[in-house]
């Protein structure tokens, strides 16, 4: 297998920030707040349930300000149904992105592979995509086993990370 040469930064019209999110998925809710929330003290600042994602989830919350973490706990509404939220119990990772357009058009130019259903609003009110986890032939880049959540990031949350990196 060859290697690609690594690009250099400036070559790429976006910033990934840091991390956004994480979602970890279980057969129950119940057990997951058990851990995360009794245990580790996890705020639940939000709920979400989407039929079409068949997902019910708790939103929690660590850190602070725009360095805040979300962990969304994620049973599924139906467990026969795809997709199948518990069946990687670490769902996915969620990335803050700087200008999520011009990386989802980018990353797509490189053969970056992309779940389907594009650009839309998130649980948390975000505009999202998927990178896919499997690469195809025709998009022979992905997340290697792991699906990955692009997040625009809100401008409070650009400048945070821009100040940082001054």
């Amino acid at each position: 297998m060859s290697q690609r040469p690594l690009r250099p930064a400036q070559d790429r019209p976006f910033k990934v920030l840091g991390i956004q999110q994480i979602a970890i998925g279980g057969t129950s809710k119940v057990r997951l707040q058990k851990l995360w929330v009794e245990m580790l003290g996890l705020e639940v600042t939000g709920t979400f349930q989407s039929e079409r994602e068949n997902v019910d989830e708790d939103i929690c919350a660590m850190g602070v300000g725009p360095f805040k973490v979300e962990v969304d706990l994620m049973q599924p509404m139906d467990i026969d149904k795809k997709p199948a939220v518990h069946a990687t119990p670490l769902n996915h990772v969620g990335l803050w992105i700087d200008d999520l357009p011009k990386a989802v058009a980018w990353l797509t130019a490189q053969g970056v592979r992309f779940a389907p259903g594009g650009i839309r609003k998130g649980a948390a009110g975000f505009d999202i995509c998927f990178l896919h986890p499997k690469a195809s032939d025709e998009f022979p880049i992905a997340g290697e086993g792991v699906l990955i959540e692009m997040v625009q990031a809100p401008p409070e949350v650009v400048a945070a990370f821009a100040r940082l990196a001054a």
